[in-house]
């Protein structure tokens, strides 16, 4: 029999959330609309931009305080919403 495993996040904590699509204000506009959704209050100045080397992509981090397993679910979706997302990490 094995033994029950631990769970692996403890909530609430600190969460980073990465989403990768292509660089322009409507794809950093959809993300801080699904975070003020989703994660009201989130601290906006832990939020990294990254551009990639020829300009077309970009990567924004959010780090969030998540609060449970549905909340992460429920940003995940949303974010894909977006056809300028094409990846949530």
């Amino acid at each position: 029999m094995s033994e029950p495993q631990a769970p692996l996040l403890e909530f609430p904590c600190d969460y980073p959330i990465k989403v990768l699509g292509s660089a322009d204000s409507e794809l950093h506009q959809h993300v801080l609309q699904v975070m003020d959704t989703h994660a009201p209050g989130f601290d906006r100045k832990k939020i990294t931009v990254r551009d990639s080397s020829k300009g077309k992509w970009q990567s924004i981090t959010v780090v969030i305080t998540a609060t449970g397993k549905p909340q992460l679910d429920a940003i995940f979706a949303d974010l894909k919403t977006s056809a300028r997302v094409k990846m949530v990490l």
